[in-house]
């Protein structure tokens, strides 16, 4: 599956110069709002030193990361929802994504304006996602209104779709973000098909040294429900604690098969079976799916290589129930 990470913020706080040290691509980082008109995109390798390992392990000819796309849109403001400074525009471009690293700025700089004239997190957390409620609310409203005339046959299930859009409302026009609002109501089939921006999850990135961030600012993301990372971007930051919060907010694991060829990574939700993984790889793996051979990445490096390894019975033969787990490394036989 395509992982994706959409990044908001307000204006100069951070966002454009950890998308160029995640992609080391040139953009246009600049001390003014809305630098950033066109989406940034950038597709990143996730590192995992297991694939690495393995490659050697094989001897591969080609080695294939999983990726990650990030999105860098341009700095928020009040009334972004509503298109102040174009952020109809910029808010549209994240509708897809996995999920949202919110940048906020914890450091002081006299260098480095600040849209709203002084640097407080807690603030800034509420602006941004205060225009990521009302840019859904925007949404729910038309979908409910919508609604409203299809329940009028009766029909059962958009009765039901139009009680949870209802509660899913009530919620964000309380302040909840809908991704605090109950499994039941977000993996709804027709709230799901809305891409909500407040239902995916969140990574606060918070730009700053560990003496910037208050135990008050720490507090606000746990009541969010919501991960973390410090990182001062002044310096270059780590791309893998990042991609590593995205894996586990959004349950992913990885698998690998690997030969001669090619090793290669590939991403899938946890919890997903045999059959289901096979047809990551090709669609007909999945439909012709006859049994999966697996054995954990370690297993595998200790033996040295596919055939020792099966010589020792280390392979494990697993059928249509069996759930992959991280670090897997397998080879599909099908029909």
């Amino acid at each position: 599956m395509k992982l994706s990470i959409g990044i908001v913020g307000l204006p100069n706080v951070g966002k454009s110069t950890l998308f160029k040290a995640l992609t080391s691509q040139e953009i246009n980082i600049a001390n003014y709002p809305f630098a950033t008109i066109d989406p940034n995109i950038g597709v990143v390798p996730v590192p995992d030193e297991r694939l690495d390992q393995l490659t050697e392990m094989s001897r591969s000819k080609k080695r294939v990361p999983a990726v990650v796309e990030f999105y860098d849109i341009a700095g928020l403001v009040k009334g972004a929802y509503k298109g102040e400074g174009l952020g109809n525009q910029f808010l549209s471009h994240i509708k897809e994504v996995n999920a949202v690293v919110e940048v906020v700025r914890c450091f002081e700089s006299a260098e480095i304006v600040h849209v709203e004239a002084g640097v407080d997190p807690l603030r800034d957390i509420e602006i941004i996602n205060t225009e990521l409620i009302l840019k859904d609310l925007e949404t729910v409203d038309r979908r409910i209104e919508k609604l409203e005339k299809e329940t009028r046959t009766g029909d059962k299930q958009k009765i039901k779709d139009a009680e949870i859009l209802k509660k899913i409302k009530q919620g964000l026009e309380a302040g909840v973000l809908a991704i605090n609002l109950g499994e039941e109501s977000i993996s709804n089939a027709t709230v799901k098909e809305l891409n909500l921006l407040t239902a995916k999850p969140q990574i606060y990135l918070l730009n700053g040294k560990e003496s910037d961030i208050s135990e008050e600012l720490k507090g606000k993301i746990k009541s969010l429900a919501a991960d973390y990372l410090v990182k001062d971007l002044a310096v270059m930051p780590d791309k893998a604690d990042l991609i590593k919060i995205a894996y586990k907010i959004l349950g992913l694991v990885s698998f690998f098969t690997t030969g001669e060829d090619e090793t290669r990574a590939w991403t899938i939700k946890d919890g997903t079976k045999a059959p289901e993984a096979a047809g990551v790889i090709h669609t007909d793996f999945l439909k012709n799916f006859i049994r999966a051979e697996v054995i954990a990445w370690d297993k595998l490096l200790e033996t040295g290589s596919w055939n020792a390894a099966r010589a020792k019975g280390l392979i494990r033969l697993e059928g249509k129930d069996y759930i992959l787990k991280d670090g897997d490394v397998v080879v599909i036989r099908h029909g």
